[in-house]
């Protein structure tokens, strides 16, 4: 039992000064990256405030030229910012420099992180490194275009020729859903009353026909007709790739700052109006139905027909991010057909900026 216990004893004694040496070994490569990174953070830092420097100046000049200050108070500015800045160098790299010192005394004792808040660090177990560093970038002293996601959602229908609304062939649970990116540009150098509000979107146009009815493609024509049982659920969509362009019309709010301004129309009344044009990029056709006790689920993608070039207007009316929209197709679902069907929806729209 005395040279079990012995041997026990040796074997973990060998275990720990093993890993204790493994752990010297790597702490020391990671102590260097660490203490090295710090001192690339110095010249970043220098880079930043000139670039932060260099950037109030021309915000200065654009005062000045604006006759908004005298050239005594563009004077004045400029040594302040200067000023700001010598001592924004001098106090972060005196951060930087205790850093260093306390990593170098203490050997990553108290494990200091060193990435700065624009630099993103990946760190796995021991090992710390594959940084990304996002520097950090002035404001523009007047941001006249902006981008936000767009989404819209809400019903579907069509406007048959010699069919009255509320009797076309589609279920009122027919749907549409629209997402997409917009840019917003300031059309006025000194108001932003008007806007250009354009992008793309990807809209999703869905037909739900009622009374067991599914689109039939024979030949040219498509047609609707009775499915020979009965349909739990019958779904014909249509995908467009669309370029909306739209004039937005409406009050703001000026955020004006030493340098830099800003318009914001959050929880400001809206409105805009225009048109879209693109591509109709997928037809499917889904049918649900009991085929001998079993559940049958059919997804058919083809022509069936559907017009290649779609365009038509949209419009919509709100406050801030949300509104009201509505949109019409110009062109007929389908190609040379007897009777003409123009897609048309209304439902909630949100600017998501």
């Amino acid at each position: 039992m005395n040279t079990i216990t012995k041997l026990v004893v040796l074997v973990s004694l060998c275990l720990i000064c093993s890993k204790a040496k493994a752990q010297d070994t790597i702490q020391e490569p990671v102590l260097n990256y660490k203490i090295e990174s710090l001192e690339k953070q110095k010249e970043i830092i220098e880079t930043e405030e000139k670039d932060f420097l260099k950037f109030e100046v021309e915000a200065i000049n654009k005062r000045l030229d604006n006759r908004e200050i005298t050239k005594d108070e563009a004077d004045k500015l400029k040594q302040e910012a200067a000023k700001k800045r010598a001592l924004n160098i001098e106090n972060r790299i005196a951060i930087i420099e205790n850093k260093i010192s306390l990593l170098k005394r203490n050997n990553d004792e108290y494990n200091e992180t060193i990435e700065s808040p624009n630099q993103i660090g990946i760190s796995i177990g021991s090992f710390t490194g594959l940084s990304f560093n996002g520097k950090k970038k002035p404001r523009k002293y007047d941001k006249r275009t902006t981008s936000a996601l767009v989404f819209a959602v809400g019903l579907n229908n069509a406007i048959i020729d010699d069919v009255e609304f509320g009797k076309t062939p589609y279920s009122f649970n027919s749907g549409f859903v629209e997402l997409g990116w917009a840019w917003k540009t300031r059309l006025l150098k000194e108001s932003n009353a008007v806007r250009l509000k354009y992008g793309f979107s990807f809209q999703w146009n869905k037909f739900s026909p009622k009374d067991d009815k599914y689109f039939v493609e024979n030949g040219n024509m498509t047609l609707l007709e009775t499915f020979p049982d009965e349909l739990k659920e019958s779904e014909f969509r249509v995908t467009n790739l669309v370029v909306p362009v739209h004039f937005e019309f409406g009050p703001s709010k000026k955020i004006e700052k030493d340098t830099y301004f800003r318009y914001t129309t959050t929880t400001q009344f809206k409105f805009g109006i225009g048109g879209y044009a693109g591509f109709n990029i997928g037809t499917q056709q889904k049918l649900r139905y009991k085929e001998d006790g079993d559940n049958v689920k059919q997804k058919i993608r083809k022509d069936y027909n559907t017009t290649d070039f779609v365009y038509g207007l949209s419009a919509y009316v709100g406050a801030g991010g949300l509104s009201l929209y509505a949109k019409y197709d110009l062109n007929t679902l389908f190609k040379d057909q007897a009777v003409d069907q123009h897609n048309i929806s209304l439902g909630m729209r949100f600017d998501l900026d």
